[in-house]
């Protein structure tokens, strides 16, 4: 598994790095197709292409299939974090644990099944632009895992080996206030302040959060102004707000418009445009993800693993994409670690062949 892992890790696979993301692709179609597995590719013109991956019985549908779901795209561009180290305890590098050990798990469990694998329904779906929210992944995984069973996503292992059944849904907003240059001493009157603006509406945004529906809103970058003594016609703000439920996701954005609408009727000559919504729904905590958490956990136990139910995780993943299709799902069953998203991202060695473990056992228990 360390070599399977090392390989891919190796390879640069950032999202903006298509030729390095190409070549990972390539490497686990290989790995896959060594055991048997039917390997296709979508093709993309501006990510990694996407890879559908299923044992015989699952090759020519996902209905009634067991989906597993990653991506072998990583946050790094090339030169900024490279190479695989280890030691006894631990094994380093991008995507070591976001997600390129969980790939290898998702393979190693068939590969341990041997012969019996193949009439087991299991179809993977990775994408390789999950690490910007799957602008085109989540089309990928819709298409290709509609109709599965369940759905089990191989992001970064939690401490205690804590398995996922809610995230967040993220959604994303640009808002441009405009409104009258003018010299601000010589003519301050004629001006129209798109910043004065601006800060009204952003002390309206900010107020939607509301932490007792886990919603969240955070208005993190703005831009406006060319000179101190001139006021300025424009200001630009980049907002993020995340959200519990889907129809939570849906009123923010509309309070977010109707906060730039009241902003810019409060200062005459004033106009406010809001772009954006919600970009990935969230993966809502329903008793069929309870369930299926229930049936994995099981396994996970025997397997010597912990079992327990993760809180609430505020980041986003491809669980929310395929739970958003009816589809049962649970998240966070790749290897143990910490730091992804840093330069010391790692994996911990000895839960490796548990986690490998406990998913042959949960295939064999799923199997006809």
């Amino acid at each position: 598994m360390l070599d399977s892992i090392r390989a891919l890790v190796t390879v640069n696979s950032h999202t903006g790095n298509k030729p390095g993301g190409d070549e990972v692709g390539k490497l686990i179609a290989s790995q896959a197709e060594s055991i048997g597995l039917v390997v296709r590719r979508v093709p993309s013109a501006r990510y990694a292409d996407h890879l559908v991956i299923a044992t015989p019985a699952a090759r020519d549908s996902a209905e009634g299939a067991i989906a597993f779901v990653g991506h072998h795209d990583t946050v790094f561009p090339p030169g900024t974090f490279e190479g695989f180290t280890r030691d006894d305890k631990l094994a380093r590098g991008p995507g070591v644990l976001d997600m390129k050990g969980g790939i290898v798990v998702m393979l190693e469990a068939i590969r341990a099944l041997g012969e019996r694998a193949a009439s087991i329904p299991v179809r993977i779906v990775l994408v390789g632009d999950e690490e910007i929210g799957s602008p085109e992944g989540q089309g990928v995984i819709a298409a290709e895992a509609r109709g599965a069973a369940c759905a089990l996503v191989f992001e970064a292992g939690r401490a205690a080996d804590k398995i996922i059944t809610a995230r967040k849904g993220t959604g994303s907003a640009n808002v441009v206030a405009t409104g009258k240059s003018a010299h601000a001493a010589n003519d301050h009157k004629s001006g129209v302040n798109a910043i004065w603006a601006m800060a009204r509406f952003i002390d309206r945004a900010q107020a939607l959060t509301d932490y007792a529906r886990g919603v969240t809103v955070n208005v993190g970058v703005i831009k406006g102004g060319e000179a101190k003594n001139t006021v300025p016609d424009r200001c630009e703000v980049d907002v993020d707000f995340r959200f519990e439920k889907i129809a939570d996701g849906r009123g923010t954005f509309a309070a977010l418009e109707d906060a730039a609408a009241q902003a810019a009727a409060s200062i005459t000559g004033a106009a406010i445009t809001v772009s954006g919504g919600p970009k990935r729904l969230p993966l809502e905590r329903t008793a069929e993800n309870v369930a299926l958490y229930q049936a994995y956990a099981a396994h996970a136990r025997a397997a010597g693993l912990g079992s327990e139910e993760a809180s609430l995780i505020a980041g986003g993943s491809d669980a929310s994409t395929t739970a958003a299709i009816g589809i049962p799902s649970i998240d966070g069953l790749g290897p143990r670690g910490a730091g992804f998203h840093t330069k010391d991202e790692r994996i911990e060695i000895d839960s490796l062949e548990p986690k490998v473990l406990a998913l042959a056992r949960f295939l064999v228990g799923r199997s006809p």
